[in-house]
């Protein structure tokens, strides 16, 4: 397959460095996919030279990256020719267009089948919005960026992977009292129907189990702690069970990721951002991987943001980054298998979204006397 395209991410921020760690780690006996940093070469120069990192910079083109992979790291200039002049932890507008137009390139690279997939660094986006930039988020970019001028985008949902849990937040950057008013039955339908999905075609996943936590405490206890989950969350699973999605829920939030639990489904959805943030955070926070799923284009993206308290120090850990280049590897590869010419393409390996681990029946319900 092609290389992956990594972006530069804010170059104030630790994205750089850690392209330049994750490629000092690229070998071994599990060695890394061979990538190209989209970037200003002469600053990723200097920076690996600030942080006296001992790591060859080569400008390439993305057909010659991963020739080059295992003797320098692979820069791809941006388009426009653009320099970057960034002091780490002190982020400035003034690379704002460099920082856009290194995700633009990157989607235009695999739409031309000159990448095989987008890994993005983190971007801050105060900075890019006091340079004009009107997208919602860095998501949001990447969906206009997947279809023509004037066309809808599709709906991207975010998913966080690690190799001992998954899990989607169904409302994401919202305060709390507002969640009540958008938790609507159709948003639950859409977010585990493009879930569903893409664990199909992707993962290579043929029957996919998703699970749904509760909004309220113990799941609402049948309309007696709040009315969602029997109004809004209950009728939501019945319907996506007719349409022949394997899900379960509502089910209390509170019992729903101890180990027992976890090996009942292949992702759970939550109601809100921290019912599913905190514990894959627990329990994956060095190599959890943000997934983008719902666009045309495998997306992953380290699990945590620009860091600029820690920028330049050479502190900042590599994991998340190169387990979201591993990832999107093994995403890209089951993508090019299911869409390979001839008749049901190349042969799908399947694989468990918790690596190693067995899979439990679904049909065990936990509710909170589990834990007492």
């Amino acid at each position: 397959m092609p290389p992956l395209a990594l972006t530069l991410g804010d170059p104030a921020g630790i994205g750089p460095e850690l392209a330049l760690s994750a490629w000092l780690a690229r070998g071994g006996a599990n060695p890394l996919p061979p990538f190209f940093l989209v970037a200003d070469p002469d600053f990723i120069e200097r920076l690996a030279n600030r942080l006296n990192r001992l790591v060859p910079v080569a400008e390439v083109d993305p057909e010659t990256a991963a020739e080059v992979f295992p003797r320098a790291l692979p820069v791809v200039p941006l388009p426009s020719g653009a320099k970057v002049s960034a002091e780490p932890g002190a982020p400035d507008s003034a690379n704002a267009g460099a920082v856009i137009e290194s995700i633009t390139a990157a989607v235009a690279f695999v739409a031309a089948k000159r990448a095989s997939a987008v890994v993005t660094n983190p971007i801050a986006k105060f900075v890019l919005t006091r340079a004009g930039f009107a997208h919602p988020g860095h998501t949001e970019f990447l969906a206009a960026l997947s279809v023509p001028p004037g066309r809808t985008p599709p709906r991207p949902v975010m998913m966080i992977w690690s190799e001992d849990l998954a899990v989607v937040p169904v409302t994401i950057h919202v305060p709390l009292k507002d969640v009540p008013g958008l938790l609507t039955q159709e948003l639950v339908e859409d977010t585990a129907r493009i879930v569903a999905r893409d664990l199909r075609d992707r993962f290579g996943l043929p029957e996919p189990r998703l699970v749904l936590a509760g909004l309220n405490p113990h799941a609402g206890e049948a309309g007696t702690i709040g009315h969602e989950d029997r109004d809004v969350l209950a009728p939501a699973v019945a319907r996506l069970r007719a349409a022949g999605i394997d899900i379960r829920g509502p089910l209390p939030a509170d019992t729903l990721f101890h180990a027992r639990a976890r090996a009942t489904y292949d992702v759970a959805l939550a109601p809100t951002h921290d019912q599913a943030l905190i514990p894959i955070k627990t329990i994956a926070f060095d190599d959890g991987v943000n997934v983008t799923l719902g666009l045309p284009f495998v997306r992953t993206s380290p699990d945590h943001g620009t860091a600029f308290d820690i920028a330049g120090t050479g502190v900042a850990r590599p994991d998340s980054l190169i387990a979201a280049l591993r990832l999107a590897e093994r995403l890209a590869a089951t993508e090019a298998a299911r869409t390979a010419p001839g008749p049901g393409g190349a042969d799908i390996i399947p694989f468990s979204i918790y690596a190693g681990r067995p899979r439990a029946s679904g049909a065990q319900h936990f509710d909170a006397e589990d834990e007492l």
